[in-house]
Order: C-alpha cells, then structure tokens, then sequence
C-alpha cells in the first residue's frame, strides 16, 4: 500500500531566479531519496499494529481460559462449601441431639441424686431410731400396739382384734425378759383378763336373722290377700217337696256371695295390689337399716327399726299365717338382744408403758 502523492503544492516552491531546468532534476533526486524510508515505516507501523492485535487476541484467548478455569474452580469451591455447608448442618443437628440426651441424663442423674439423698436421710433418721436402744424401740412399738387395741375397742368396739394385740404385746414383752417390765407385763395381763370376761354380742348371729327377715318379706301374706274361709255348705234335705228343696238351695247360693268375718285389728289397713310392692321394699330398707345399726353398735337406731318392721308387720300382714308369725318372733328375739356393753379402756397398760418411757425420753 503506497501513501499517495502530495500535490505540487506542498512542494517547496522553487526559488527566484533559478532556471527551470536546473531545478527539475535535483527536485526528482529528492523525491527519489525520500520514498522509500516513508513506505518501510508504513509497513513497520502495520507490522506493530498487526503484532499488538495478535498479543490481544492471545491475551483474550488467555484471559478466557483463565476465568473459564477461574469459574469452574469457584463452582467446585462453592459445591464443596455447600457440602460443607450441610454436613455443619447435620452435625449441629446431630449435636443439639447429643445435648438434649445429656441434658436428659443429667435430669434423670440429678433425680437420682436427689432420691438417694433423701433415702440418706431416711436412712440416718432410722439409724437414729434405732440407736435410741432396743428397749426403747420396745417401749414404743409395744405403747403404738396398746393405742391401736384401744381404737379397736373405742371406734369398732371389736374384742377379738384388741385381745389379740395385747397378747401379742405380752409375748413379745416375755420374749426380751427383762425385770424393769414386770410391772407393765402386769398391767397387761390384767386388762387381757378382763377383755375375756367381757361379755360378748353376737353379731354375727344377729346378722343372720336379719338377712333372713330380709329375704322372707317377699313371701310373707298381706291381709289385703287374705281370704276367708268358705263355711261348710249345708246339706240339702233329702226329703220334702221339691219347691223347699229348691228354695234352700238358692238361699244357700245367695249366703256364699257375702261373708263377714271379724277382724281383731281396730283399724286394718288394706292396700291395693299395686302398693303391696312398694310395703315389702320399705320393709326391706327398715331391715337393711337395721342392720346397718347392728353393726355400728347404734342400739337406739337399732330399735326403732325393728319398732317401725313389727308394726308395719302387725298392721299390713295376715298375723294368721306361720310365715307372718316367725317373722315377728324373730323380730322380738332381736328387740331382745343388748348391744350396750361395757368394755374397758385399756388405761392400766397405756399408764404402765408411758411410765416408762418418760425417762428414757428425757435423757
């Protein structure tokens, strides 16, 4: 590529004076010495030019290789921080676990600790107990054992348990053998002797009639179902017209539509058929009620149930049936029986074994 020629006008101007001809070729032999330097640096400028633009090109292609290399190694960075990332994750998780499982334990250990500590002291207040000494501990059971009798005698009025403790006391007492006892040992025998001289209700027994009267209710008459008794029908005469013989007969049809019978109560009470039900079920809880006072040793309660039970039975039952009469035989037999009895407090032995303990306590 050749850089065009100027025009004549950027040629210096040629001097006055000096001849045309002579200034024609020297101006040739100047643009001959001076083309060629000017084409050479066109071509190293070119040269330069296509060089810088190979090195960017190069550098370009370089660059991207560098930041695809770049990319993908901060790709894999990125997916093995995410990985990481989610395996922290899982072990927080799996740590937070673990925390909560110690926590547990240190709960449940606390828990323990705490149990043991309190059997410790339950521990060392028995030791302390039973430090206090052999007879003391004696003493003590032998004075609770003497209460509880004494409850039983007050409370159940029940002989058989409190007779039973205070043997029980007294074997015991026989088996530590020890002379400082023989006083309360004599306290006890004497309230044993006497719980076996009391006299004794039979509760059972009583009991057993009751339930008994109880299931008899059902069976027993009313005087509501009563029937008379039919008379004897008379016998026709055999002899005669045969109008009388009639006529005694329709007379004596006529007599067994009405009968009057005498009654012994003043003022019977008739029920109808649909109460009868509801006097046997009153009957019943009168009985139940009964018995319930016979157990509770309640006497007052006790008769006035069998008052209000003979009453109703005089009064609403047939008194001419076996059944009726039992009942109110059996009633009178238990109006008959005493619940009050006497029964001794057991003070001699409580006296006796808080005698002995009161200076034992005040060491």
């Amino acid at each position: 590529m050749t850089e065009p020629a100027r025009p004549a006008a950027d040629d210096p101007a040629p001097t006055a004076g000096a001849p045309a001809a002579a200034g024609a070729p020297s101006g040739a032999r100047a643009a001959a010495n001076t083309a060629p330097p000017r084409r050479g640096g066109v071509a190293i400028l070119w040269f330069a030019v296509i060089a810088l633009a190979a090195a960017l090109v190069l550098e370009w292609y370089d660059s991207r290789d560098r930041i695809a290399t770049l990319r993908d190694d901060t790709a894999a960075r990125v997916r093995e921080a995410a990985s990481d990332a989610r395996e922290a994750v899982a072990s927080v998780k799996e740590m937070r676990e673990s925390l909560r499982e110690l926590q547990a334990r240190v709960g449940a250990a606390e828990a323990r600790l705490a149990e043991s500590r309190s059997r410790e002291v339950a521990l060392d207040a028995m030791y302390q107990e039973l430090a206090r000494g052999r007879d003391d501990w004696l003493l003590a059971e032998t004075e609770q054992t003497v209460q509880i009798a004494a409850q039983q005698l007050q409370l159940a009025r029940n002989v058989p348990a409190a007779l039973a403790a205070l043997q029980t006391v007294d074997a015991r007492l026989a088996r530590a053998d020890r002379p400082e006892f023989a006083a309360l040992r004599t306290a006890v025998a004497a309230d044993i002797e006497r719980l076996k001289n009391t006299p004794s209700v039979d509760i059972a027994g009583l009991t057993a009639k009751i339930d008994r009267l109880i299931e008899d209710a059902e069976r027993l008459p009313l005087r509501s179902e009563e029937r008379p008794i039919a008379p004897r029908p008379r016998a026709a005469p055999e002899s005669g017209p045969w109008w009388e013989r009639w006529m005694a007969a329709g007379w004596d049809e006529i007599k067994s539509l009405v009968r009057v019978e005498r009654i012994d109560v003043a003022d019977p009470r008739l029920l109808a058929p649909e109460h009868a039900y509801f006097l046997r079920e009153n009957l019943k809880l009168r009985l139940l009620h009964a018995r319930v006072a016979l157990i509770q040793r309640n006497e007052a309660t006790f008769r006035g149930d069998l008052k209000q039970a003979r009453e109703w039975l005089t009064r609403y039952f047939d008194p001419r049936d076996k059944s009726v009469a039992a009942a109110q035989a059996a009633i009178a037999q238990l109006d008959e029986a005493s619940l009050r009895v006497e029964l001794p407090a057991l003070a001699d032995s409580l006296g006796a074994v808080r005698r002995l303990r009161e200076p034992r306590e005040g060491r």
